[in-house]
């Protein structure tokens, strides 16, 4: 099956249906946000389910150019079904886990390359399939699909837990996950280039896009000390707020931003949308390191879901806009890995900072970072920005 050449319209039948996959599938992923208590009731310390959680970052991360180069060479669908397949598998596996081994390892990359090839192959679908013109609120509103399952997934394992035990999680996940696959087979094969693209490697050394990658590794790296944080420097640290508080904010504000104001980059112009949405990253930073009540909390995640609502579609719109064509799931899948990099190598590089100092210093410097990220971008892709003009 092939899918027509888009109209002006982005709220097609193909995209509400790889919207809604992409929800089933993070709601069967975030429950595993409970994995943590598994590990200790299994034995597990804090460093070993560091290196637990490290693993699936890791082996993501491996897959994403041999992911990009199969998208690229065979289409965008045959990598979204194989890797649903997967997932329903691995979410099964968890119900074997019974120890701290190899065993646990193996499931764990495993899902590691599931979800690293998912949301490679379903977020180049969803670029492929927006018009041009309307590239950045539809990407977008297909992100409200990802970041409703961060709160939900959340609930569901706290339900799921309260009435059972991580045996029956694991099932409902894989149901979830098998849904998620069943709907997959509907998806027609989207329109692409035909022509002999270049691969990963030649879209993460193209001149244009170097500027991109860039800033989004600072953006990466400063969501990292939001991400991997928050919940131990509300509990233990502050003794107020709480982890909840902070993502309902925050996922609230990036959801009413992009549902109710996605048309505005387009209508302003993506820069002027984009410096401002950065700055409110490292205000979100700021906020969390002066905390000194749950208002705190609550602002920072606001400012994080405001800064990140808008940041991300933007500059993933540039990215789209700017690989080539035959070589965008592999631009696609390097700009996710950028994200995945920055929670596995910026989350201990904070964390040891925060270790020889201590929290407040920490997010205090990673507001920084968002800061450096398009100061440089500014300056390093003003001829590009220039040359696109003309």
């Amino acid at each position: 099956m092939v899918a027509s050449a888009p109209s002006e319209r982005f709220l097609t039948w193909p995209f509400a249906l790889v919207f809604l996959i992409n929800f089933l599938q993070g709601l069967a992923i975030h429950p595993y946000l409970h994995l943590p208590g598994f590990l200790t009731r299994l034995g597990a310390g804090e460093m070993l389910v560091g290196l637990v959680f490290g693993t699936m970052s890791g082996a993501a991360i491996v897959v994403r150019p041999f992911a990009g180069r199969v998208m690229d060479d065979r289409g965008r669908r045959g990598v979204i079904l194989v890797a649903s397949v997967l997932h329903v598998v691995v979410c099964f596996l968890y119900t074997t886990v019974h120890d701290i081994g190899a065993w646990l390892f193996t499931v764990r990359a495993l899902q590691g390359v599931a979800i690293g090839a998912l949301f490679s192959s379903l977020f180049t679908y969803a670029a492929d399939i927006v018009p041009a013109s309307r590239r950045t609120q539809g990407i977008a509103i297909f992100g409200v699909s990802g970041m409703l399952p961060m709160s939900l997934g959340g609930l569901l394992g706290d339900w799921v837990l309260e009435r059972w035990d991580y045996h029956e999680l694991f099932l409902i996940t894989a149901g979830l996950a098998g849904a998620a696959l069943l709907l997959s087979f509907a998806l027609p094969e989207p329109e692409r280039s035909r022509a002999t693209g270049r691969g990963f490697f030649g879209a993460a050394v193209q001149t244009d896009l170097l500027p991109v990658w860039f800033v989004g590794s600072m953006m990466a790296t400063a969501l990292a000390g939001l991400f991997t944080f928050v919940k131990t420097y509300t509990t233990e640290y502050l003794h107020f707020g709480s982890v909840g508080l902070f993502f309902s904010w925050y996922t609230g504000a990036a959801i009413v931003l992009r549902v109710g104001f996605g048309w505005l980059p387009e209508r302003l112009g993506p820069m002027r949308v984009y410096y401002p949405s950065m700055v409110g990253l490292a205000l979100a930073l700021v906020a969390l390191s002066q905390a000194r009540s749950p208002a705190w909390i609550a602002l920072a995640g606001a400012l994080a879901g405001t800064g990140h609502g808008y940041a991300f579609p933007i500059l993933s719109t540039i990215a789209v806009n700017r690989a080539h064509p035959a070589d965008r799931g592999s631009a696609m899948s390097l700009f996710t890995a950028i994200f995945d990099a920055g929670i596995l190598i910026g989350g201990p590089a904070l964390g040891a900072l925060a270790q020889v100092s201590d929290y407040r210093t920490m997010f205090l410097v990673a507001s920084v970072l968002p800061l450096i990220g398009i100061s440089v971008f500014h300056v390093w892709d003003a001829p590009h920005r220039k040359a696109a003009a003309g």
